[in-house]
């Protein structure tokens, strides 16, 4: 497994270690999030929490199609699990978000593995699309 030598990648997953190492396995992923966040608090790192990601197709626009987790130093993608295993609909959710949030990098973090750097994936984006909101038009819903 490789990661961008990005000192904030590091300190991420610094900080998902060790709650991680406090916490184990077997809780919920909003547990997970709030112990993430606390710990980027107290690194003093800026973050925001469930973060709106607007879609547009056509002439349709939404602006609250899907949350991310996290958004950290507002350049990294941070998608939490506490699954049994990753899938590639997870896969699949980041690489979307990451689109959708204009974003080079993101991390996909699974709490629910004995050991943490095996619940980590980590994903470039060489040429992330800038999102940009378009106005919507007026029509009737569907």
């Amino acid at each position: 497994m490789t990661f961008e030598r990005d000192p904030l990648v590091g300190l991420v997953i610094g900080a998902a270690i060790g709650v991680h190492k406090e916490l184990g396995v077997g809780l919920y992923e909003s547990v997970y999030d709030k112990c993430l966040c606390e710990e980027l608090d107290l690194a003093d790192v800026s973050y925001e929490s469930q973060v709106a990601l607007p879609l547009t197709y056509k002439r349709l626009h939404f602006p609250i199609a899907f949350r991310a987790d996290l958004l950290v130093e507002g350049r990294l993608l941070v998608e939490l699990k506490a699954v049994e295993r990753l899938m590639p609909v997870h896969e699949a959710q980041v690489l979307t978000y990451m689109k959708l949030a204009g974003v080079r990098q993101a991390l996909l973090i699974n709490f629910n593995v004995p050991i943490l750097k095996n619940g980590l994936k980590s994903y470039l984006n060489p040429n992330p699309r800038i999102a940009s909101p378009t106005t919507p038009t007026s029509r009737p819903s569907c």
